[in-house]
């Protein structure tokens, strides 16, 4: 038998496993690494998060990441020479960051590597005809394996467009498995770029679960606070949202998109949350005068708006669900403020009351989707077709 694969039977037999989660979001502030020690997989899944760190990447990385990111045209040479730069880069932070925390990386049974999005494209979203859902990370996972000697799972997002998923959101199968409790109506509310939740039914049974995105949660703040303000990736604190107003008009305008409208379960992306999208709704309601707090506050309010009547639609006061926050928006005072005062009937928390970092929630969730291909077996969701029953994750090997 081939010595790795022997390896990975091995890992698979473990009473308890020791994997590295990684993800990197589209605001590219930082790689999110997680070191958890998984034991049993399933329902019976227990995780304990050892460490958690965002390292930041530095500003040439970041432009050389956003150079390609959601662009119609790039250049193969720079895409091709990115998908081994960030899988290089990648590996070289967990062996930084493992040796920060004084972890020796041959403790480590595998390493769960998210990659960079730089497109995503569902059909509900390009609209070409016998075009089939399709979805692109990069972040090459043998260069990983190479550095690092460490067994590494990776583009997890393939099988589910494979399997007739969109690709997104991805967050479910964790949500179901580590979050899921009999007698509690759970949301799973994660505000990263684009916001999306996962409804975890009191009854506790798979086929009731229900996940979507709902639009924009930070992606069209943070490319407008990056276009004003070149040295700023967000807006920390809602400090500049929080002294403009809300304009109504190019509010209106903003809810008016298409997305908007779409039944559930759905799926989208900076790809049509955009810049682009901000300044044709400027155009029509000739906005364009408008100080840039006074577009910030109006963009906080149409993602607060668009999340809030997602909820809405799928549920009622009698649900009386708890939402518990993770994502990057969580910290947006302002936009927290809209979540609460339009939907009053929800109890808010975030995902610390759950033992697990909000911070580091995607992180682990990858690190156990790699859990479940390893040593799992795929969940039974029933017939939805926006959460295909497979386990996801390819597999690389060191030498």
């Amino acid at each position: 038998m081939n010595p790795n694969l022997q390896k990975l039977y091995n890992i698979a037999q473990k009473p308890i496993r020791l994997i590295v989660g990684l993800m990197s979001g589209t605001s590219f502030d930082g790689l999110d690494i997680a070191l958890c020690r998984f034991k049993n997989s399933g329902l019976a899944t227990e995780v304990e998060v050892l460490n958690f760190e965002t390292v930041a990447f530095d500003a040439g990385f970041k432009e050389d990441i956003k150079s390609v990111f959601i662009k119609q045209q790039v250049s193969l040479q720079k895409v091709t020479l990115l998908n081994a730069t960030i899988g290089l880069t990648f590996g070289n932070l967990i062996i930084k960051t493992l040796q920060k925390w004084d972890v020796d990386v041959n403790n480590v049974d595998i390493i769960a590597s998210h990659g960079q999005t730089i497109f995503h494209a569902p059909k509900s979203q390009h609209k070409l005809k016998n075009q089939p859902n399709a979805t692109l990370q990069i972040g090459d996972a043998d260069h990983i394996a190479q550095i690092t000697q460490v067994i590494t799972l990776s583009d997890f997002r393939q099988k589910h467009v494979a399997a007739g998923g969109e690709g997104a959101p991805l967050a479910v199968y964790g949500d179901y498995l580590l979050f899921s409790k009999k007698g509690e109506n759970r949301i799973m509310l994660n505000i990263g770029g684009i916001a999306n939740f996962t409804f975890l039914p009191a009854s506790g049974y798979a086929g009731e679960v229900f996940s979507t995105d709902v639009g924009p949660g930070n992606t069209l703040m943070d490319q407008y606070i990056q276009r004003h303000y070149p040295h700023k990736y967000y807006d920390k604190d809602a400090e500049i949202a929080l002294t403009g107003t809300v304009n109504k008009t190019l509010l209106v305008e903003l809810l008016n998109n298409p997305f908007l409208g779409l039944g559930f379960p759905k799926t989208t992306g900076p790809e049509v949350f955009n810049l682009a999208f901000v300044a044709k709704a400027m155009q029509i309601t000739s906005t364009n005068h408008l100080a840039v707090a006074d577009v910030l506050a109006t963009l906080c309010q149409f993602s607060g708006l668009a999340i809030a009547q997602a909820i809405k639609k799928c549920f009622n006061t009698s649900h009386k669900p708890i939402i518990y926050l993770s994502g990057g928006g969580m910290y947006n005072p302002l936009l927290i403020n809209i979540l609460k005062t339009e939907v009053p009937f929800a109890q808010f928390k975030n995902t610390h009351s759950l033992s697990i970092h909000p911070d580091a929630k995607e992180a682990v969730l990858f690190a156990l989707l790699a859990n479940e291909n390893i040593c799992g077996k795929a969940i039974d969701f029933g017939d939805k077709n926006n959460i295909p029953s497979v386990c996801m994750g390819k597999i690389s090997f060191p030498t």
